[in-house]
């Protein structure tokens, strides 16, 4: 049987959360969805389920400026088990920096596929859902 898509949302601003799990449910595309506060709590738990692939996300949205683990320390952290991975996971980083070097440092991770800025529209990420469903 096909698991439903799985969203995983990384960031410690706990309105942005509500929005994004109120838009990701505005979008009709059956989902489940993991909630990390930080960079820290993610990466453990891609590691507990590297070899599970229907418990791994299919799309991380990915804040830069958390505590305990921030953005960058994630994704330095994820290309090391990359490879390990039962799945290919997309990540998307979406911030409210607008610091050019922020985007390039980002677009300088293979893993990620685009820099997004925040307030991210519910037409957006229905269509990063579906973009990621169609692999």
């Amino acid at each position: 049987m096909q698991q439903p898509f799985h969203l995983c949302i990384v960031d410690d601003d706990d309105i942005y959360r509500f929005t994004i799990i109120q838009s990701a449910k505005f979008s009709k595309i059956e989902h489940k969805t993991s909630v990390f506060p930080n960079g820290e709590e993610a990466i453990n738990f891609i590691k507990e389920n590297q070899d599970t692939p229907d418990a791994l996300p299919n799309l991380i949205l990915l804040d830069i400026d958390m505590p305990i683990m921030d953005g960058f320390q994630f994704l330095k952290a994820y290309r090391e088990i990359e490879t390990d991975l039962s799945k290919k996971i997309a990540i998307y980083m979406v911030s409210s920096s607008v610091d050019p070097e922020d985007i390039e440092r980002a677009k300088g991770y293979t893993a990620v596929i685009d820099y997004l800025s925040k307030p991210l529209k519910s037409e957006k990420l229905k269509a990063i859902i579906e973009k990621t469903l169609e692999g």
